[in-house]
């Protein structure tokens, strides 16, 4: 067990020395992180190591409401093994009201420390529930929270920290761990702060991009749900061949624009029944070119990345694909990606032109063109993940209105806004 802080009598001044430099660290540490969820999981663990507590809660607040993100407790962990954690933690909310303790820390943006959560008093501020503690055959005591405030001194969430623990034993958080705790929730509700505000611009940039891509439906006949289904089919790919996280976020947001460019083909081209004549299709293989140019110089990133893949998604593995005739991995990753989770869906799915391949008939014919039109190893990937492609397709199932909108526009329903 490592040294406490919590609970002794005369501070140790190398202990305190070396708190001190470590939450200096950790503010360093977590300015550094934009991913939301990796900052919350870095927050608990930093806080729980800085006041020696047995388990952390956090919360983000909400509008009025705090919602429950994460949480991580060293002796249930112990117990039960980390993965099994995620199961006994539920998303919950709870408002920002002086009726719970976390509440209470939002609501007045002061610290909260209680020696003994289980010794409230019935007619006091807040009761302790005690239904996790019964559930899971665990004994909260002692019981520090903080506000995590941002620039504007405003709550964007709480850190719970239960059971102040040294050498074994259980005691309330003393003095210097409220004190660094207080100075670690400023650092770490500004990084939060940050971080939910590149959260919120990443959602906006998808959002965009996604009703951009949409457009294209009323041009090409498909439906929105093909977009939403790709999208995710592409994600699922980059996770199986085991692409960072950013990678894989990256590549979801930016597969929907695949096919941007066909707003600028002729509706007599992108719509004739019959087979096209030499010239039509050069004018159809175009709209990758056109989706480069409407997408390319963005100082978006995942702007950047979608106009790569709206020029890229028609390459084919061997070098027959276009507009360029690469081959191998001269295409890049995302255009190959996006290469088949495209033609996958397009396969599988009903058309206003054609009903769906069965299963069966759609992966034989992937099986048929590694090495052709796909990279073999994202073959692989994709066929190892039935079950969840079979899911996707369910969530995002398409229904008769989709294709009977396009049959009489001008019967297109006016929407309430």
């Amino acid at each position: 067990m490592r040294p406490g802080i919590s609970n002794i009598g005369p501070m140790d001044i190398e202990i305190l020395q070396a708190r001190l430099e470590a939450l200096v660290e950790m503010g360093v540490m977590l300015s550094s992180i934009e991913n939301l969820d990796e900052l919350l999981a870095k927050t608990v663990e930093a806080a729980m190591s800085l006041t020696d507590a047995d388990g952390a809660s956090l919360y983000l607040r909400k509008g009025e409401m705090l919602e429950f993100h994460i949480s991580r407790n060293h002796t249930l962990e112990s117990r039960h093994g980390l993965q099994a954690m995620a199961e006994l933690f539920e998303r919950f909310e709870i408002p920002v009201d002086k009726d719970s303790m976390a509440g209470w820390c939002a609501q007045t943006g002061m610290i909260l420390n209680i020696p003994d959560v289980q010794a409230l008093p019935e007619d006091g501020p807040f009761r302790y529930n005690r239904a996790f503690d019964l559930r899971n055959s665990y004994s909260s005591r002692s019981m520090l929270a903080a506000p995590l405030l941002d620039r504007h001194n405003e709550a964007v969430g709480v850190i719970q920290l239960w059971n102040a623990t040294t050498g074994g034993m259980v005691g309330p958080f003393g003095d210097i761990p409220e004190k660094l705790i207080k100075g670690f929730a400023s650092q770490a509700g500004v990084a939060l702060a940050n971080a939910l505000l590149n959260e919120e611009l990443r959602k906006s940039h998808q959002e965009t991009l996604f009703r951009l891509s949409s457009a294209a439906e009323y041009r090409d006949k498909e439906t929105s749900n093909h977009i939403k289904r790709m999208s995710h089919y592409s994600r699922l790919i980059a996770q199986r061949i085991g692409l960072p996280s950013e990678q894989v976020e990256m590549i979801w947001c930016s597969s929907p624009m695949h096919d941007v460019g066909k707003i600028g083909i002729p509706d007599h081209i992108l719509h004739k029944p019959g087979m096209l004549d030499p010239q039509e299709r050069r004018t159809m293989e175009a709209h990758a070119v056109i989706g480069a140019n409407i997408l390319k110089d963005s100082t978006i990133p995942v702007v950047r990345q979608a106009a790569l893949v709206a020029l890229t998604h028609h390459e084919k593995y061997d070098g027959t694909g276009y507009p360029q005739g690469l081959a191998g991995e001269a295409i890049p990753l995302e255009g190959r990606i996006v290469a088949l989770a495209d033609v996958f869906d397009a396969l599988s799915s009903r058309r206003c032109y054609k009903e769906p391949w069965p299963l069966e008939k759609v992966v034989e014919f992937l099986r048929d063109q590694k090495g052709k039109h796909f990279d073999p190893r994202l073959v692989d990937a994709f066929l190892e993940c039935l079950p969840e492609v079979a899911a996707i397709q369910k969530t995002y199932e398409d229904n008769t209105e989709d294709f009977e909108k396009f049959s009489d526009l001008s019967s297109l329903p006016i929407p309430e806004l």
